[in-house]
C-alpha cells in the first residue's frame, strides 16, 4: 500500500537530481570543498596557460585548504580540454583554467567546436590577462613602430608574420594592426613559438606576434626587436616598449585573458564559494607577485567574466569577419 507513494517519491527525486543545476546533494555543497580539485588546462605543459593555471592552484589550495591538481589535457587550441569541462559534473570538482583562444575566439572559426562558452560553462571570474608584442629581427631594418608602418605601406603584400596558429589571439591581434592601419601583410602560422622565433632570428621571416613573457629573454638578448604592443596600455616587465595605440592605431587593443570555470549550471552555493576564493586569491601579495614576475597582470577582484567575454567576443568577430579567417 505504501508503494506507489514511495514510487511517487523516488520519481521526484529523481526528476529534482536531473534538473539543471541539481547534479550535486545540498548537504555536499554546504560541505564543499571535501575532497581535491581538478583543474583542467587545454594544453601542454610548460605555456603561459599552464603556468597561470599551476600558479593560481597552489595559491587556491591554500585558500581552501584542499589539493588543487593541474591536468593539462592538450590539442585542438586548448577546446579539447574545454570540451572535457562542459560534459563534467556540475559538482565544483572539475574546473577549467580557460583563456581567450578556447573561450571565446574557437567557435568563431572553427565548425568542429560544438560548445558554447558562456551557455556551456559556470563563469567564476577573470584571472589574469598578458601582452602580446609584435618583434622583429635584430637584422632587421625596421626598429620601432614607424619603421614598421613605413615599410609595411610603401610594401603592400611584401611582409610577412609569423604567429603559432590560425585564429588563436596572437594572429587575431596582428590582423587588428592590419585593419587599423590599413597594412596587406602575409600570416604565416607555425606549430610553437621555438620554430617561430628561431626563423625570425635566422632571418627567414620578418615580424612575428609572441605573449611577451615568451619572447622577452631573447628579446633582452638583442636577439628580438620589439617593435609594439598590441594592448592599450605598456607592461609594467617592460615599461620601455611603446603600445600601437600610441602610434595612433586607437582599435588597436587585444591581450591574452584567463579565466576560471566549471561546467554550465555549477549550483550557485558552490560558485559563491569559488568566486570568493578566487577574490581572495587576487589579493595574495605572493600570487601577485608571481604572477607580475611571468608577465601577467593580476586582474581586479570582482569582475564580470560573463559580461567581459561577450565583449570580447564580439571584438574577435569583428577581426575574424575582416580577415576573414577559418579552419
Amino acid at each position: 500500500m505504501n508503494q506507489p507513494t514511495l514510487t511517487r517519491r523516488a520519481l521526484t527525486l529523481a526528476l529534482a537530481a536531473c534538473a539543471a543545476g541539481a547534479a550535486v546533494p545540498a548537504h555536499a555543497q554546504g560541505d564543499y570543498p571535501a575532497r581535491p580539485i581538478t583543474l583542467v588546462v587545454g594544453y601542454p605543459a610548460g605555456g603561459s596557460t599552464d603556468l597561470t593555471a599551476r600558479l593560481f592552484g597552489e595559491a587556491l589550495s591554500k585558500r581552501i585548504g584542499e589539493r588543487v591538481i593541474v591536468e593539462n589535457v592538450g590539442g585542438a587550441g586548448g577546446a579539447i580540454g574545454a570540451q572535457r569541462v562542459a560534459k563534467a559534473r556540475p559538482d565544483g570538482y572539475t574546473l577549467l583554467l580557460g583563456a581567450s583562444n578556447e573561450m571565446a575566439i574557437a567557435s568563431l572559426i572553427n565548425k568542429a567546436v560544438k560548445y558554447d562558452g558562456l551557455k556551456d560553462f559556470t563563469p567564476i571570474g577573470m584571472i589574469s590577462t598578458q601582452p602580446m608584442v609584435l618583434v622583429a629581427s635584430a637584422n632587421s631594418p625596421v626598429k620601432n613602430i614607424s619603421d614598421f608602418l613605413a615599410q609595411a605601406r610603401a610594401n603592400p603584400g611584401k611582409f610577412s608574420f609569423g604567429t603559432s596558429g590560425v585564429g588563436t589571439a596572437l594572429h587575431l591581434s596582428a590582423e587588428s594592426v592590419k585593419e587599423a592601419g590599413g597594412l596587406q601583410l602575409v600570416h604565416v602560422p607555425y606549430r610553437g613559438v621555438a620554430p617561430l622565433a628561431s626563423d625570425i632570428m635566422g632571418g627567414q621571416l620578418q615580424f612575428g606576434v609572441f605573449v611577451l613573457s615568451s619572447a622577452l629573454a631573447n628579446i633582452r638578448a638583442g636577439k628580438l626587436v620589439p617593435i609594439g604592443l598590441m594592448q592599450a596600455t605598456r607592461a609594467p616587465l617592460a615599461p620601455e616598449i611603446p603600445t600601437f595605440a600610441e602610434a595612433g592605431l586607437k582599435d588597436v587593443n587585444m591581450d591574452i585573458w584567463f579565466g576560471l570555470y566549471g561546467p554550465a549550471n555549477v549550483p550557485e552555493p558552490v560558485a559563491a564559494k569559488l568566486r570568493a576564493a578566487l577574490d581572495d586569491v587576487l589579493k595574495m601579495p605572493e600570487f601577485r607577485s608571481k604572477m607580475q614576475e611571468s608577465g601577467s597582470t593580476v586582474a581586479a577582484p570582482g569582475v564580470d567574466l560573463a559580461q567581459f567575454q561577450r565583449k570580447e567576443t564580439e571584438k574577435y568577430k569583428r577581426i575574424v569577419e575582416f580577415a576573414k579567417i577559418e579552419e
